[in-house]
């Protein structure tokens, strides 16, 4: 059997927080994707306790599964640092904070018939699994979001595509249209702290196929909001300055694969083989998957093969948890936060 470096440094720690959740991972998660997790997360405790920062990669459809629930208290608490994220956990985090109450449940959606599921969009609805969001919050966002669109267009400002959301949560507008705890959106304390966000290909969203379709009209430019390449850009010198002054550097945990999680991880090598730096390496990396590792999907592939690409070290403490990240990031979360 092949060593795991990084389980054989973990293995050893007992140590649990006094919290329920904290205490019942420790006793029970004992083999196989528990432990995994457990050894992960106490990894990540350690990585931050040790003065690393933690850069988390979001794909799929984590703001629709009600992540913010305990992703906002990981960044209130300081636990995480900067987001890559793809358009769509952008939005629709702000989506379910404004309109959530209104949102259609369907437990039972693999019964579905084609016939039914044309019957959602008749009635206004996008389905995203047991979630059906109303098409109605979309645009009431769109119109407020297209406002501030113009403006900054017409006043010669251009923002990122996050800073024009975090403007508008910032400015209470949005307030009374609450259905959702504020507390529980990720997406609000975020912008509170002025977290780094990093969107790759953003025109792969709701408000990106809007703020399109406003260009092929006329009424915006497509150079008025700053897009991948300038996120890539920013990303690089946030990284060299964030990996200089944390004590562990930075740590990559991903949820998911695709360009949430491939976007940010490759500036590293890019750093290296690119501008001709030697850059620190990620300091730690945890991936939550259910991709099958035989077909080349990048959310499939094993860390080790980071290696080759210069994303990882040989000595990064590396883990892959291979289960259904809406159960194992609120669990590994609340025990990272002694919950």
């Amino acid at each position: 059997m092949p060593k795991t470096i990084a389980a054989k440094k973990s293995l050893p720690r007992e140590k649990a927080c006094s919290g329920p959740i904290s205490s019942f991972i420790t006793r029970n998660f004992k083999h196989y994707n528990a432990l995994a997790l457990k050894l992960a997360a106490d990894a990540y405790r350690e990585h931050i306790d040790g003065g690393g920062e933690m850069f988390l990669a979001m794909a799929g459809a984590m703001s629709t599964a009600e992540l913010g629930i305990s992703l906002a208290e990981m960044i209130r608490k300081g636990k995480m640092h900067a987001i890559s994220c793809t358009g769509a956990n952008l939005e629709e985090d702000v989506f379910n904070l404004v309109a959530g109450g209104d949102y259609k449940m369907v437990p039972g959606y693999r019964d579905l018939s084609p016939e039914q599921e044309r019957e959602l969009l008749k009635q206004g609805f996008n389905r995203v699994t047991d979630t059906c969001i109303p098409q109605d919050v979309m645009r009431n966002v769109e119109n407020r979001i297209l406002d501030r669109w113009k403006k900054a267009e017409k006043a010669g400002v251009r923002k990122f595509p996050h800073e024009f959301l975090y403007e508008l949560l910032l400015s209470g507008e949005l307030k009374k249209f609450y259905q959702r705890d504020p507390k529980d959106s990720w997406m609000l304390a975020a912008a509170e702290r002025n977290l780094p966000i990093f969107v790759g290909g953003w025109e792969d969203s709701t408000l990106g196929n809007v703020f399109t379709a406003h260009c092929i009209q006329g009424e915006l430019a497509p150079t008025s909001i700053r897009g991948g390449v300038e996120y890539m850009m920013e990303l690089a010198d946030w990284y060299q300055k964030a990996s200089v002054r944390t004590k562990k550097g930075l740590g990559f945990f991903q949820i998911g694969g695709g360009i949430a999680g491939d976007f940010p991880i490759c500036v590293v090598p890019m750093i290296e083989f690119d501008l001709k730096k030697k850059p620190r390496m990620w300091g730690y990396f945890c991936q939550i998957s259910d991709s099958i590792t035989s077909f080349g999907s990048y959310s499939g592939a094993v860390p080790n093969e980071k290696i080759t690409w210069g994303k990882l070290d040989v000595d990064t403490p590396r883990f892959v948890i291979e289960s259904d990240a809406t159960i194992v990031a609120p669990l590994l979360f609340n025990y990272v936060l002694g919950n």
